[in-house]
């Protein structure tokens, strides 16, 4: 991943919780739990979650695994990740957590049933390249969850892109100090594909016998199953 990228997470981390719950209204919360149920975890399961942040996705997934699963999360920016401990300690889990990047990641082969990624396949340099990496260290039966924002259409376009395009930078650059980074968020978004054009991507992997595309609040996100081949 690029450095400028890394040092936009790093120097919005301190913030980044608070000015995520008001800019989606905490239905990311609802987001994530969706994400979880979708992934089929059970308890037992071993998880990897990519591009964690300060952990939110990892900690959901370990409340559903329970004592006797495992889970890893991941992020490739060191200040970010560092939130992540004391979060699940303060809410008596047991989560590693490890500075890796989702393109290179240092595990071996077949080592997790699950691997995640919310709201991070869009800031790495090649997506079908991570695809590829995550499904390398998933046993074969295993599932790939990846939560990504979409581009709403109908009655929702043209709200959203106001909202996205003009209040998220002003309110997360008003919090933050760093309006440039609530600028790149949305952009992003809106260019990165969403829905069919993902599953594309997941074809492009070669890593999946299944894949699932599942539509939130009217396309404003999506998460995506693979089942590992």
């Amino acid at each position: 991943m690029s450095e400028k990228v890394r040092r936009m997470f790093a120097d919005i981390a301190d913030d980044y919780d608070r000015i995520n719950s008001i800019l989606s209204f905490g239905v990311h919360h609802a987001w994530r739990t969706e994400t979880v149920r979708l992934s089929g975890a059970d308890l037992g399961d071993k998880v990897l979650d990519c591009a964690t942040g300060t952990g939110d996705l990892a900690i959901e997934f370990k409340r559903k695994v329970g004592n006797d699963g495992y889970v890893l999360g991941t992020d490739f920016c060191k200040e970010m990740i560092e939130y992540a401990p004391d979060k699940a300690k303060n809410e008596n889990l047991e989560v590693d957590f490890e500075v890796a990047d989702a393109m290179n990641l240092p595990y071996e082969e077949d080592r997790f049933d699950i691997c995640s990624i919310a709201f991070g396949i869009r800031n790495v340099d090649e997506p079908v390249t991570a695809l590829k990496e995550m499904a390398r260290v998933v046993r074969p039966g295993g599932k790939i969850v990846v939560l990504e924002f979409g581009q709403p259409k109908g009655l929702m376009k043209f709200p959203y892109e106001l909202y996205s395009q003009y209040i998220m930078p002003a309110v997360g650059g008003w919090i933050s100090g760093n309006r440039e980074a609530y600028t790149y968020l949305p952009k992003t978004s809106a260019k990165f594909p969403a829905g069919e054009h993902f599953l594309a991507l997941m074809d492009e992997a070669g890593s999946f016998a299944e894949r699932t595309s599942n539509k939130l609040t009217a396309g404003i996100a999506y998460i995506y199953v693979g089942t590992v081949q």
